[in-house]
């Protein structure tokens, strides 16, 4: 694998809505998790109530000894046909990274955010024309998704109030990277995996929205950003190239942001799928691994 690190090293219920069903249990994953569906309530920025659905996956260890766990929060993409966004749903807790986070103790959390699948509301996070997006407004719009979602997980009672873990692939990648400028208390880690917005936009098909301003919308979270973050983006990726990747991280650590970047080598067809591909944590695992184990040092300074 060859890898390019960047910069800085790694740091040393609720009711459910009208016309919903509410919180289920579903069979357990051979024998790994236990499943369960969840309405998470989120604020628009109107101050109307919302509610996002989503997969909660349990360790065995909270199921066996009533322990409390760390959570990790996932943050799904969009699907390139945005009329293909209603029909999406949370993903399961036997996908690649479900199982690698659950492996290591954590309860992790796959919410859908506003207009996606069966959640309600609108979708929030659109960027407006590719000719002139607001990426900073889109971002800060996802990322109010991602804040409840973390709060809601953190006060469930198998689950521990802080240590939490957030990470996020392509729009979620991005809705990370936005979270990462506010506040978060609960929150011990943050991965941004393949994040950005605009890619595969053109009318042929390639091509990014005005990538300046992706770049200088990273650069704006990075100014408030302050927990150490990692950035996977395969050298492969054809949504977000490798000097794309580069420019984006300069951007935002040069603002003040604190990160490390990671460009491994993705064996498949195109990198940005290396997240939730099969096998895939091989290449990224080692990299989130490191990284929160430096997290973990850190913290305990």
């Amino acid at each position: 694998m060859r890898l390019a690190l960047r910069a800085l090293a790694l740091f040393g219920l609720l009711a459910a809505p009208a016309g919903c069903a509410p919180v289920a249990a579903v069979p357990a994953t051979a024998d790994v998790a236990r499943e369960e569906l969840h309405w998470i309530p989120v604020q628009d920025a109107d101050g109307a109530a919302q509610q996002m659905l989503s997969r909660i996956c349990r360790p065995a260890e909270t199921l066996a000894s009533g322990a409390r766990a760390p959570v990790a929060v996932i943050n799904h993409g969009s699907p390139s046909d945005p009329d293909d966004r209603g029909s999406m749903a949370p993903a399961h807790c036997d996908s690649e990274p479900a199982r690698w986070f659950l492996a290591r103790g954590y309860v992790v959390v796959f919410p859908l955010r506003r207009g996606f699948g069966g959640s309600s509301g609108a979708v929030a996070e659109s960027s407006g024309p590719c000719e002139s997006p607001d990426y900073v407004r889109a971002g800060l719009e996802s990322a109010r998704d991602v804040a409840a979602a973390v709060q809601y997980a953190t006060a469930l009672p198998y689950a521990r109030p802080d240590g939490a873990v957030v990470v996020g692939q392509s729009l979620g990648g991005w809705a990370t990277l936005a979270y990462a400028a506010g506040p978060h208390p609960r929150v011990a880690g943050l991965i941004d995996m393949a994040g950005g917005r605009g890619g595969h936009a053109l009318a042929d098909g390639g091509g990014n929205c005005r990538p300046d301003l992706l770049v200088a919308a990273a650069a704006v979270f990075g100014r408030t950003a302050r927990m150490p973050m990692l950035w996977v983006y395969a050298d492969n990726d054809s949504f977000f190239p490798p000097s794309l990747a580069r420019a984006m991280f300069s951007a935002f650590t040069e603002a003040g942001g604190r990160a490390a970047l990671a460009q491994p080598s993705f064996p498949g067809s195109d990198g940005h799928a290396l997240f939730y591909a099969e096998g895939g944590s091989r290449v990224w695992g080692p990299l989130v691994d490191a990284y929160l184990a430096a997290r973990r040092r850190e913290a305990a300074m």
